[in-house]
């Protein structure tokens, strides 16, 4: 979450340099429920005192009203494609949700 955070600030940075300004929070989705209510809760507890500062920075960046976080299920993380060693059948999957096409399939 840390470095695609990194990533939208650079994007929105850029933006902004660019002339387009957008005052709504850029969504940054995630397929796991434990990272998420860590990133957004100040509260710490016992289990998660050892955090690294990485999951501040995400903290801040919500509190700055700059990103917000959303959950995605598991089956539906389309990033998959790009981290994972997958069957055929769900990068066929994945592929047609990206919109990507076989441009050597015949037509």
């Amino acid at each position: 979450m840390t470095h695609t955070t990194c990533e939208l600030m650079w994007v929105r940075q850029l933006l902004t340099e660019v002339g387009f300004t957008e005052a709504s929070p850029m969504q940054l989705w995630c397929d796991n429920h434990a990272a998420i209510h860590i990133s957004s809760n100040p509260v710490f507890h016992e289990r998660t005192k050892h955090i690294e500062v990485d999951c501040h920075f995400v903290r801040e960046k919500m509190q700055q009203g700059l990103i917000s976080t959303c959950h995605v299920k598991t089956g539906e993380q389309l990033a998959d494609i790009f981290t994972k060693s997958l069957g055929n059948v769900r990068v066929q999957y994945l592929c047609n949700k990206l919109g990507m096409i076989d441009i050597y399939a015949l037509t």
